[in-house]
């Protein structure tokens, strides 16, 4: 009875959140501003339909269009429909009113800081993280991004939860992945973490990572649960290793210049929603991450390994001398007390 009820979860989780249509319902109400004008927002991400993610985005949609009773409209653009995620943030950074899902590592290649959100056994939780996000070192951190960069940060609490190593042969420490080609992000977090672990890093979009394995062309990825799901990475891959090692902080990044370009109201909502959500998805998928794991297993025969994480975080905290982040890292582990 557990495993049926499980399945049916997993299956409401995924489809039962709303329709999968960018174009929100009329409004029923909402608030009444001083303009008539109408404002478009495009959301991108590299993250398919069936994504928990995704499915929040159309959850915000729908609600910001209600509370501007229409001239807010947002429109979800999955699996890297607008382009590769360098080729959106060059056009949120011209002012063109797109956004992005992105992460601490692409945002620390305009302030470097932001790289800590991704950093390697940083933290402990996503309640950990949030309280990164609560500091005043954080929020420094934002004011460069739109000020220097032109990049909004409208909220950065969407968390994807833990990532692991998927693999077709078993890793236990870090020496296993001696010779193993691991798909990554292009970041330099993620590029320089995995090579102080052992692998080699080899970057590409996420959408071309399955025939990249089936392929040869790498060995294997590092990938948090719901994603690897979602993508039915189990299917190219045997193993998975327990590593934890990223917490996937996600953020939505918009153009300065078009934030600045909407009503008062409209600023306070939309960054009211994203956090809202943000956050709302996240315990979803914390929530959730077992249950993708379990299906993985019984359903898809991956098998799961107990690495040695201390040999992990060990090996992996030579990343903060590598990118000059020491110091920023103790900066703000002051500030928090940790």
């Amino acid at each position: 009875m557990k495993k049926i009820l499980s399945a049916v979860l997993v299956l409401v989780f995924l489809f039962g959140f709303t329709a999968c249509d960018s174009q929100p319902a009329a409004p029923t109400g909402g608030t009444t501003g001083a303009t008539t004008e109408t404002f478009t927002l495009n959301m991108h991400t590299q993250q398919n339909e069936a994504h928990p993610i995704v499915q929040g985005f159309y959850r915000v949609a729908d609600v910001v269009y209600e509370r501007t009773n229409g001239q807010l409209v947002i429109q979800v653009f999955p699996s890297a429909q607008l382009g590769s995620d360098d080729e959106v943030i060059e056009q949120i950074r011209l002012g063109v009113p797109n956004t992005i899902l992105t992460d601490g590592s692409a945002m620390g290649s305009f302030v470097p800081e932001f790289a800590l959100l991704l950093a390697p056994y940083i933290a402990d939780s996503y309640d950990d993280m949030l309280e990164v996000l609560a500091s005043d070192t954080f929020g420094v951190w934002a004011d460069r991004l739109a000020d220097e960069f032109g990049m909004r940060v409208l909220s950065f609490n969407w968390y994807d939860g833990q990532r692991h190593f998927m693999t077709n042969v078993p890793i236990h420490e870090p020496a296993d992945l001696n010779g193993i080609r691991i798909r990554t992000p292009g970041s330099a977090m993620f590029q320089e973490s995995i090579r102080a672990m052992g692998a080699t890093p080899v970057a590409m979009p996420f959408g071309e990572t399955y025939p990249a394995i089936q392929q040869g062309a790498v060995d294997g990825l590092e990938v948090q649960l719901s994603s690897a799901y979602t993508a039915s990475i189990y299917e190219v891959t045997r193993y998975m290793a327990r590593t934890g090692h990223f917490h996937l902080l996600n953020g939505i990044v918009a153009s300065e210049t078009w934030f600045r370009s909407l009503p008062t109201e409209f600023q306070e909502i939309l960054v009211e929603e994203m956090a809202r959500h943000g956050e709302e998805v996240a315990r979803e998928v914390i929530s959730m991450a077992d249950e993708f794991e379990r299906l993985m297993v019984e359903n898809h025969g991956l098998t799961v390994t107990e690495p040695n994480v201390e040999a992990f975080r060990e090996a992996s905290s030579a990343v903060f001398g590598i990118l000059n982040l020491e110091e920023a890292r103790d900066q703000l582990f002051a500030e928090l007390g940790w």
